[in-house]
């Protein structure tokens, strides 16, 4: 019975020690214990977190693998207690610490092709008596006169709580004084950090942030003290303005210079460095020999509207090559605080093309300008030249129904404006030229009405019948007697008559004025047939718009004399103008009526007949012919081609 006692208990012991150096004995790869410790109280959850699973340690995508944490003081593994321990893989939660909780962890990791170990230290304090917060505090510094920031150092558990999809709520505290958020000079910001608006000195103090969660169904908290202390000088993390994350255009071959300008919100001195990199590396050389090279650095403080201190560092190069475009070009502000970047890009110039638009428009213009100028110049040219050159695209006038091209209208003997030379060019010169040398078919009522025709039906069927109506006039045309004496003397281009046969019949009727379309006195339209052609003539083509009517003004017309002329004459003469003899005459042969010579008095007044060039070339002509009907050849169709108006 003593031999079975005393076997017993050797086995005993044997089967103690191996549980207390089983994991120890296992050759794993050792990764002693972590710098980092775990520091908590009594009551509060505390969180164990393994570094192992980390691709340094592993290939963590292509191989299996299982944790198992071990307690260093009893040798045995860990494992889930309800409202106490929870094990969730290279995660080791405590729900509530208790005092003897402290010391040493260890995790074995174990993969197909080995193992490896670590250990995590927790260290387990007491609060300290009448004092709020943990004992063990970090240390964090605030700046005066500007807005600061307090960090909870629990970044780690909210990170893991949010991965398990457990919300969490996080509080501050002053001492033993809660914290309400948005209490000025308070604000809660980014879950884990405390603003405060204008550091003063009373803000030093102890800060505690209390996170609150509920996991492997216990609602726990964890806490951090921060022993926060307020300097009077500072530096900010600095703030790069310039370049902006910008892309320039240069030419290649000029030389360029570009800023770096940064802001370092201090007081006192700004601890930062400012430097430009390029191709990841960094530019120091000051030389212009070297190519690409920077300026010394230029700083100037600045105490409104904030405190700080601006610094300025130029980067210039020489002479822009290929290989200097379609890279970047950074600027860094190297600080304590942080190193913030901006860069901008090199791109070559896009071409000048404002000097050849420029020129290609202004040659466009002056193009332009010319082409007008010619087509005003020379319009009636062009245009009787494209209708020779072009006839296909003009109708067939002579299957319109129409007798005649034109109806000429003057005043007839004994009627009111009559002139011999007026009936001489009606007559004689307007039939030689247009219907000979030109093939136009004219009517002329003194010499195509029919004998004993009754003169309505006369002018009305032929009107009708006629494309074209040619007025032609002189200055007493429509100028009734009673103004026929106090206009004479002031033109110059009326036609010439015998100032001593005023009891000469045709000396009345030539003194006799008409106002041939509106006036209603009885001493005007002696002659019916004048009074009806005006008025048919007139009613088509400002009423109807069914006739043409082309004037033609045999000499110059004073502004006195145009006064007098109907207004219908005057509206049609403004709308489209006229086809002044006179003008084309200037050069060659002027009517001349104030101004008589001797040969005129010796021949008793009568008029000096008209002497014209009679070659279709002449100027008066190929006004004439332009606005005449054109003589087309293509068969008549309901459309019509902007063609036709010219």
């Amino acid at each position: 019975m003593d031999r079975r006692s005393a076997l017993g208990s050797l086995l005993f012991v044997l089967g103690l020690c191996e549980i207390c150096t089983g994991f120890v004995q296992e050759n794993c790869i050792d990764y002693k214990l972590q710098f980092a410790r775990v520091f908590s109280v009594p009551g509060d959850v505390a969180m164990l977190n393994s570094t192992l699973v980390c691709p340094k340690v592993f290939n963590i995508t292509s191989l299996p693998y299982n944790i198992t944490w071990y307690n260093s003081k009893t040798g045995k593994e860990m494992r889930d207690q309800p409202g106490r321990i929870l094990v969730r893989r290279e995660t080791l939660w405590f729900l509530n610490i208790l005092p003897d909780d402290g010391g040493e962890y260890v995790t074995i990791l174990r993969t197909p092709t080995g193992c490896y170990r670590q250990a995590t230290k927790l260290v387990v304090d007491e609060p300290v008596a009448g004092e709020c917060g943990r004992p063990r505090k970090a240390g964090q510094t605030l700046n005066k006169g500007v807005t600061d920031m307090l960090s909870c150092p629990l970044k780690d558990y909210i990170s893991t709580l949010d991965s398990y999809n457990i919300t969490s709520s996080l509080e501050w505290y002053r001492g033993c004084d809660r914290i309400v958020d948005g209490t000025e000079p308070y604000t809660y910001m980014d879950k884990t950090k405390l603003k405060i608006d204008g550091v003063e000195l009373q803000n030093n103090g102890s800060y505690t942030c209390t996170l609150t969660f509920t996991i492997g169904g216990v609602t726990g908290t964890v806490s951090e003290t921060i022993d926060a202390w307020v300097r009077e000088e500072y530096s900010m993390v600095p703030q790069v303005h310039e370049p902006a994350n910008e892309i320039i255009k240069a030419e290649i071959g000029s030389n360029f210079t570009k800023r770096c300008l940064v802001f370092v919100p201090c007081v006192g001195p700004p601890f930062a460095e400012v430097i430009w990199i390029v191709k990841d590396e960094y530019i120091f050389e000051t030389d212009p020999a070297e190519g690409i090279y920077t300026s010394d650095k230029r700083s100037w403080r600045e105490d409104v509207p904030r405190k700080g201190v601006w610094i300025e560092r130029m980067l210039m190069i020489s002479e822009l090559l290929e290989e200097d475009f379609y890279i970047n070009y950074t600027c860094q502000a190297i600080s304590p605080r942080g190193s913030p970047r901006q860069y901008f890009t090199l791109l070559p110039a896009d071409p000048n093309i404002i000097l050849p638009i420029g020129s290609v428009f202004c040659g466009v213009t002056a193009l332009f300008i010319i082409i007008v100028i010619i087509y005003y110049l020379f319009k009636v040219d062009i245009v009787l030249w494209f209708r020779t050159a072009f006839p296909v695209l003009y109708t067939n006038k002579d299957l319109d129904g129409k007798l005649y091209d034109a109806y000429v209208a003057y005043p007839p003997p004994c009627a009111v404006g009559y002139s011999k030379a007026v009936e001489t060019f009606a007559i004689d010169t307007l039939p030689e030229v247009l219907e000979k040398a030109c093939g136009y078919k004219l009517f002329i009522a003194s010499r195509d009405c029919l004998p004993g025709q009754a003169i309505v039906d006369s002018v009305e069927e032929n009107i009708q019948a006629s494309r074209r109506l040619l007025l032609l006039y002189t200055a007493s045309t429509f100028i009734s007697k009673r103004h026929t004496s106090s206009t004479s003397s002031n033109n110059n281009n009326i036609i010439s008559k015998s100032s001593n046969t005023s009891g000469n019949t045709e000396g009345k009727a030539g003194d006799g004025g008409s106002n041939m379309c509106f006036d209603d006195s009885e001493d005007l339209y002696q002659d019916t047939r004048q009074q009806l052609e005006c008025v048919a003539a007139m009613h088509r083509a400002l009423l109807e718009g069914s006739l043409k009517v082309v004037l033609v003004e045999l000499e110059e017309i004073t502004p006195a004399q145009l006064a007098l002329f109907p207004e219908s004459v005057r509206h049609l003469r403004k709308k489209q103008g006229a086809v002044c003899w006179w003008k084309n005459m200037r050069s060659k042969q002027r009517w001349r009526t104030c101004v008589r010579r001797r040969g005129d008095e010796e021949k008793g007044g009568q008029d000096m007949p008209l002497s014209p060039p009679l070659s279709p070339s002449f100027r008066f002509w190929k006004e004439m012919r332009y606005h005449m009907p054109v003589r087309g050849k293509r068969a008549v169709y309901p459309e019509k081609t902007a063609m036709l108006n010219l």
